[in-house]
């Protein structure tokens, strides 16, 4: 089972398919935090329906981007034959 999701999400092909699942997903987490009760905001942003989904996808990709350069670019990464044969 799980080796049939892992080809299908390696296949390229489907890479459309799940670009819009994504996208569904994100719109169906923001629409559901419209239904979330805003009784007590501690912080102003708080308040702000659909926030913390938005906030949390971004944050998710600035960590990825960081993490690519601090591996490619700074050089935290290494070769695959780094250790040898």
């Amino acid at each position: 089972m799980i080796k049939k999701i892992v080809n299908y999400i390696g296949d390229g092909h489907n890479s459309k398919t799940l670009m819009r699942l994504l996208y569904i997903t994100l719109a169906i987490i923001v629409l559901a935090d419209f239904l979330v009760p805003r009784e007590h905001g501690v912080f102003p942003w708080d308040d702000i329906p659909g926030f913390n989904a938005v906030y949390g996808f971004f944050a998710c990709i600035i960590i990825v981007i960081v993490s690519k350069f601090l591996g490619h670019q700074v050089g935290l990464m290494k070769d695959e034959d780094y250790y040898g044969d």
